[in-house]
């Protein structure tokens, strides 16, 4: 017995190294729609109280954005499925029992 569950694709990026991959970030639909999570600067801090400060701000940015889920694929896996940004996909998990060697 596996865990679905359904995703909204939410950005799509090549491998920063060159290599032949791209990375799928997916979101939960039900957070895919809400407010998009803005980086945070903490290095504009002029004193180490400012930056004490900031880290609660950084914390609460980070939480409110919600959770994202990225997956590495290879190029050729990638045009087969022919993922676009705002598509849905399922994902589903099993667990698999590896006999030890």
């Amino acid at each position: 017995m596996g865990l679905r569950k359904e995703y909204v694709v939410t950005n799509i990026s090549s491998s920063p190294d060159g290599s032949p991959y791209v990375f799928v970030t997916l979101k939960d639909p039900k957070e895919a729609g809400g407010p998009q999570a803005q980086p945070v600067i903490v290095s504009d801090a002029e004193s180490m109280n400012d930056m004490i400060r900031n880290i609660g701000r950084v914390m609460t940015a980070q939480m409110t954005g919600g959770f994202t889920t990225v997956i590495k694929m290879h190029l050729s896996e990638y045009d087969n499925m022919d993922i676009k940004v705002g598509d849905k996909l399922s994902l589903t998990i099993d667990k698999v029992q590896f006999a030890p060697t």
